[in-house]
């Protein structure tokens, strides 16, 4: 990092181009950036995270094809807003902060369309025994295995809806309070030394 342009425990080189005072003034500056630096991590995570998924859910028709577009502009988003927190523009956290909530929105929109395909038509299992008569006549009854069919998939979408409010909320949480530490770090920190930072 730029702090550590002077060794640890010496001073600069009296004909160096910055003075023991800007020295200074960057050491604080990184101090101040660190819970910025720390949203700008998450922010990447969470966007290579993302952009995994989204080629991974492609191969799977039609569908996989729609979650694919809409994983990869919610990924997009994320390692824009990371370059963006990096370069101290508050509007970054913002942007993060509603990426997280359409990342929420697209989740659940998904699996309630997922929990009204399961709940309305008849159950995977059902549909697959029709196309093999001899395995229905084995297993007898079909009726139990739809209900069955019917509360896992309802057991199953309620999570993912649950754990995603949980989480993405969570984030976008994080994200919108970084905005504060955005503002306050420009607001406190020399120009010279913001302009430093955002060329390196």
């Amino acid at each position: 990092m730029i702090a550590s342009l002077a060794p640890e425990g010496k001073s600069p080189a009296p004909d160096g181009p910055l003075a023991p005072e800007h020295y200074r003034q960057l050491a604080a500056a990184n101090e101040r950036a660190k819970k910025i630096r720390n949203a700008a991590g998450v922010a990447a995570f969470n966007g290579w995270a993302t952009a995994i998924l989204a080629i991974l859910s492609a191969p799977f028709g039609m569908s996989g094809l729609l979650v694919t577009a809409g994983l990869s502009v919610i990924a997009f988003n994320e390692l824009r807003g990371r370059r963006r927190l990096l370069a101290y523009d508050p509007s970054a956290a913002t942007l993060l902060g509603w990426n997280q909530v359409g990342l929420l929105a697209m989740i659940t929109v998904y699996c309630v369309w997922m929990l009204f395909s399961g709940i309305s038509g008849e159950g995977a299992l059902a549909a697959e025994l029709k196309t093999h008569p001899e395995l229905a006549e084995a297993i007898g009854s079909l009726d139990g295995f739809d209900a069955l069919y019917k509360l896992a998939v309802v057991a199953i979408y309620g999570t993912v809806i649950g754990l995603s409010a949980v989480f993405q909320g969570l984030n976008a949480l994080y994200y919108f309070t970084r905005r504060k530490y955005v503002l306050s770090y420009v607001q406190e920190t020399p120009g010279w030394v913001i302009e430093l930072q955002r060329t390196t």
